[in-house]
């Protein structure tokens, strides 16, 4: 049983922390927070402590609570709070921070020397399968127009940022990409090629958080056998589809 230490504890971090909580090859120990009012709180209905990194200093509590993972769902910036520890005791990481700035994805980056990370903008198994089969139809049919659309609930800021990793896997220029916000929505992805006589569209609907849960489970798993080595999603399902294209 892997142990885990969840970081960010909102929608997003709550959701995962429910899927780890009932995934039995995980043991979810902490989750930690910016701030936090006291050491009291906890996961509800469970002893899970939710500490606030202002309360304790983050080497005393990895000595106290040691884990073998951080699960990150909190800010870009966090990485410079726990960088340094998952360097030092070689604890995995798994990234799903969709708006690093290009210094802090070099440090997450560097992260790999030392230890095994993997980073996605989007931690869920159906939109990075997308990504993979839209990188495919593009090198089939490279002539084809290709227009993105995402569409996301009404507090999201700025562009998704699984949309500009779509565009970027396909070399089209973010202009190419359509943004909506709506209150309902949770996440949605779509690909839409266009051909003479005919339309491809690839999509990907979030319909609740947990498909987050369920990413980040899938990538932890699937890192726990990897080496030492930075890693994004389209890594770890090509691992997958090369075991099953030479039949292992």
């Amino acid at each position: 049983m892997i142990k885990v230490g969840l970081m960010g504890y909102g929608k997003a971090g709550q959701a995962v922390a429910e899927v780890l909580r009932s995934d039995p090859r995980f043991e979810l120990c902490w989750v930690a927070r910016r701030t936090a009012p006291s050491l009291d709180g906890c996961v509800p209905g469970t002893a899970i402590p939710i500490v606030g990194l202002n309360i304790v200093t983050l080497p005393d509590w990895l000595d106290a609570r040691p884990v073998d993972a951080l699960i990150d769902f909190s800010q870009s910036d966090a990485v410079f709070v726990y960088g340094e520890e998952v360097r030092r005791r070689q604890l995995m990481l798994v990234s799903a921070i969709s708006a690093y700035s290009e210094a802090e994805l070099d440090y997450v980056r560097s992260l790999g020397a030392d230890t095994r990370v993997v980073c996605s903008p989007n931690m869920t198994v159906g939109v990075n399968f997308l990504i993979l089969a839209a990188r495919l139809l593009r090198t089939i049919a490279p002539f084809a127009d290709v227009e993105i659309l995402e569409q996301h609930f009404r507090e999201k800021p700025e562009v998704s940022g699984t949309a500009r990793k779509i565009a970027d896997s396909l070399a089209i220029e973010e202009d190419r990409i359509t943004s909506m916000r709506l209150g309902g929505i949770v996440g949605h992805h779509e690909v839409i090629f266009g051909f003479p006589y005919q339309t491809v569209r690839l999509i990907h609907d979030s319909i609740k958080r947990e498909a987050f849960g369920t990413g980040a489970a899938f990538a932890l798993h699937q890192l726990a056998t990897c080496a030492n080595g930075f890693y994004t999603f389209d890594d770890l399902l090509m691992r997958i589809v090369r075991s099953q294209l030479d039949g292992s």
